[in-house]
């Protein structure tokens, strides 16, 4: 965690700066190279003292907007949120603990959710409640199967 250093001179610059020092062209590649690890363990590893998680979010949307590819950037964070969340998988049964669990990370996921997919992202919350995931379902990236039935991707 950092101590307020992360947002002390050109941090945008420090933060490709260290992308690219990581062997990476884009923030997008070094993250998508780590679809379980959480914003925080992406920033730790550009540099723990003076990464800020919510600096990564903010390179991986503007990337994303980019390469019109928000909807993907919106699944990855799912994944990564259920994998910190949820790390034996989507629960067998929806017990209080269980079910606040779950709420934890689709919450979570909602926060992190860009303006323009914010009725989609809850479209889906509803969905997974609705209709849970099988017992164990466990996603390891933005291509997961079920998670483009949920959530496909915008025509360009």
């Amino acid at each position: 965690m950092t101590d307020g250093r992360s947002w002390q001179g050109n941090w945008k610059a420090r933060l490709y700066e260290r992308v690219r020092e990581h062997g990476y062209d884009s923030l997008t590649a070094f993250a998508e190279a780590r679809p379980t690890a959480s914003l925080v363990a992406l920033a730790e590893e550009l540099g723990a003292d003076d990464v800020a998680g919510v600096q990564v979010f903010s390179g991986l949307v503007a990337e994303a907007e980019q390469r019109k590819q928000v909807t993907r950037l919106v699944r990855g964070q799912l994944v990564r949120e259920l994998f910190h969340h949820l790390p034996d998988g989507w629960p067998p049964v929806l017990d209080d603990t269980n079910r606040f669990d779950v709420a934890q990370a689709l919450a979570r996921w909602s926060s992190y959710t860009p303006q323009t997919h914010e009725e989609r992202v809850t479209q889906v919350r509803a969905a997974l409640r609705s209709v849970p995931p099988p017992s164990g379902w466990r996603p390891l990236g933005p291509d997961d199967e079920l998670l483009r039935t949920l959530l496909p991707d915008e025509e360009a």
